[in-house]
């Protein structure tokens, strides 16, 4: 039985995918730290879809949590189609004034956990039919980013890296995308300390729209939702990164 595994799936964008995949009929694994969530969240899209839909509650700022969820895997012969990297955190103010230990927490969840999963599971998903990776970067991901100095950064590795992944897996039958959602309501901007910002203020979409528009163009190397979002990459590309990123910091302010 092939599953679609997705990170961080107990809130936000992440229980939003879990719960447009199962309606789509697909079987899921849910992994998270808080089991509770998960738990709850698996017995409600069972109940609501007829799915298979297993929780696995592991800290993944851990060291060890790719490795723990490969070993659950193999020993429950879970086949995995679909890998949805959707943990991360972000953190916002002055890079000196921030815990170092947090902010190196980022790195391990953002970009450490994400590339040793996929690198832990890419071999065998190439065997399966149709097999995805979805990893959720950001708007963030073009720019330098003054005030949330270590999210922007490990965002802009994440596009870089699945980019390079899509091109590299293109002829063997797995898609790779980059997901780049700009402001989103979900439980990630209460966490970062960001709903004041002048961002958030501007607006932000709904965790269902980022998440419907990503499936709908999951073989696209690159995804960004709304438009707005659009016009802000484009044109930032054609503005100084002097510019650029004064204007991060301010909408970060």
């Amino acid at each position: 039985m092939n599953y679609t595994l997705i990170t961080g799936a107990s809130a936000g964008i992440g229980e939003v995918f879990a719960k447009e995949l199962a309606r789509a009929g697909k079987n899921l694994i849910l992994v998270a730290r808080r089991k509770d969530k998960l738990e709850a969240l698996a017995q409600e899209l069972k109940a609501q879809f007829g799915v298979e839909v297993e929780s696995l509650a592991v800290d993944l700022t851990s060291t060890e949590s790719s490795s723990i969820i490969v070993k659950q895997l193999e020993s429950s012969n879970w086949t995995i189609d679909g890998l949805i990297n959707n943990a991360g955190f972000g953190d916002r103010g002055a890079f000196v004034d921030l815990p170092l230990d947090r902010q190196l927490q980022m790195i391990q969840l953002n970009v450490t956990t994400l590339v040793e999963l996929t690198h832990r599971l890419l071999p065998k998903m190439l065997n399966q039919q149709s097999p995805y990776i979805i990893n959720v970067a950001s708007t963030a991901a073009f720019q330098a980013g003054p005030n949330m100095a270590i999210y922007y950064a490990t965002k802009a590795f994440v596009l870089s890296f699945s980019e390079a992944l899509h091109e590299e897996l293109s002829g063997k039958g797995i898609a790779v995308s980059a997901l780049c959602p700009g402001a989103t309501l979900s439980e990630f901007a209460t966490e970062a300390n960001m709903t004041d910002t002048k961002l958030f203020k501007a607006g932000a979409m709904t965790a269902e729209a980022v998440v419907k528009k990503s499936l709908r163009q999951k073989d696209r190397a690159i995804v960004i939702t709304g438009w707005k979002n659009i016009l802000s990459v484009w044109s930032g590309k054609v503005s100084p990164r002097f510019i650029t990123r004064k204007i991060a910091g301010w909408l970060q302010a």
